[in-house]
């Protein structure tokens, strides 16, 4: 691929952005870049430098970017209309879809972002439990509600169980209301769970927490002491979820939690997201329990919206057919592979970690199984490797490299080429 150029237009949009969008951004990625269009595997920025892309959305696009069908299936709703704050079918046949995929499926209520997922199944776990206190893992990313920015990405971790706020503007009581164990030790969040199990209305856990896979027996042995004291186990599969597997990290690893929530995949890169559970902790989202009590509203107006439910659909179809899931992971694992083996032959202390479908690279010798072993990696050089990969055609972001059924042995080809390219160049 040729040299990135930056047109006198694209240049132009960026000074705009940064008039009006606080640090020219969206709050996401805080590259000198604007995307034009992506087609299947690859993306465009304004310039019409072509890219591979490993970012699809933050992993929505499994299928790829405007897969034909995910582009008729939308077309067909839209011009049926566009939302309705009514019960539409699209809704409920991808309802029926997740009920019949997700191990934990009892019933399952629909909103738009991971952000209000998570603190929906946080506070359906409260409502059954009648307990205040959730127990989720140091590291671990559950969007950006108030009780998910505890110790995300603490930078002087404190003792466990103690949480640390990750952002100015949260009350502080509620750092009261959560408790912090290291994701991977099983012995240390046994011993939090046991003592302060009468004050906890759940757990929350990525079952496969940013890239970091679960040691054998961790997930286990977290079913094995919340169902010893009764407490709702929630497995955020945002990113896992169809994307592991159909049934998700849930049917990967073998291990079903009571709750889980849904989004990225199961939407086709639209807003639209899942909390999904048992039917005793959904029950609370049932407006007959207003008679009895505990009735918990949640109310929004784009809940099932119809045209990312038609998107949702169509990418659950594609997702189906046979062998796509053994073609994900090849793919995948050849190019983790390639990473990891340029990276011992330039003698580069670095680990890829995580599974074909998504994993990363962190610039250190030290086993990666949490995240206080993550700190010992060099932030600085990852930022250099992502910059030099965007330089020579890959486009990824800061963490992850997602996977999806579009790349090709083309893609592969390149993405190797622009390995090597920038491991060159980071050693130089």
């Amino acid at each position: 691929m040729p040299a990135r150029e930056t047109t006198a237009r694209e240049k132009d949009v960026l000074e705009r952005a940064r008039a009006v969008l606080p640090g020219g951004s969206q709050g996401n990625l805080y590259y000198d870049l604007v995307v034009r269009e992506g087609k299947g595997s690859r993306v465009w920025d304004m310039s019409g430098n072509e890219y591979v892309d490993y970012l699809l959305g933050s992993g929505p696009m499994l299928i790829g970017h405007a897969h034909p069908e995910v582009v008729e299936a939308v077309q067909e709703q839209a011009a049926r209309g566009s939302t309705f704050f009514a019960l539409n079918e699209q809704a409920v046949l991808l309802a029926e879809e997740i009920a019949g995929a997700a191990p934990c499926a009892g019933k399952v209520r629909f909103l738009s972002s991971g952000t209000e997922a998570t603190h929906y199944a946080m506070r359906a776990a409260r409502a059954f439990r009648g307990r205040d206190k959730i127990l989720k893992f140091e590291g671990g990313f559950h969007g950006m509600n108030d009780y998910s920015l505890m110790s995300m990405w603490p930078t002087h971790p404190p003792d466990f169980p103690s949480a640390a706020p990750d952002s100015p503007g949260i009350p502080a009581s509620v750092q009261a209301e959560v408790l912090i164990a290291p994701f991977n030790d099983i012995e240390t969040t046994s011993a939090i769970v046991e003592r302060h199990h009468d004050e906890l209305a759940g757990v929350i856990v990525e079952p496969f927490q940013r890239v970091i896979p679960p040691r054998p027996g961790f997930l286990e042995g977290l079913r094995e002491v919340t169902e010893q004291y009764g407490l709702p186990l929630i497995f955020d599969e945002i990113v896992t979820g169809f994307r592991f597997a159909y049934g998700g990290a849930q049917q990967y690893y073998g291990v079903t939690p009571d709750i889980c929530t849904l989004g990225k995949v199961v939407a086709g890169g639209f807003p639209l997201s899942a909390v999904v559970g048992r039917d005793e902790i959904m029950e609370h989202f049932d407006p007959a329990r207003m008679e009895k009590g505990g009735l918990m509203p949640q109310i929004g107006t784009l809940n099932g919206n119809p045209v990312a439910a038609a998107a949702g659909l169509a990418t659950l179809r594609v997702l189906r057919r046979e062998g796509t899931y053994e073609r994900l992971f090849a793919n995948g694992q050849r190019v983790k592979d390639a990473l990891q083996r340029l990276l011992n032959q330039a003698e580069i202390p670095a680990q890829v970690v995580g599974e074909s479908v998504l994993f990363d690279v962190y610039f250190t010798d030290e086993e990666i199984v949490d995240y206080r072993s993550t700190l010992s990696a060099d932030k600085e050089k990852v930022t250099r490797f992502n910059r030099l990969l965007l330089e020579h055609g890959v486009f990824k972001g800061d963490t992850k490299y997602y996977v999806s059924t579009a790349h090709d042995d083309d893609d592969i080809r390149l993405t190797i080429n622009a390995f090597e390219s920038a491991i060159e160049r980071l050693e130089g």
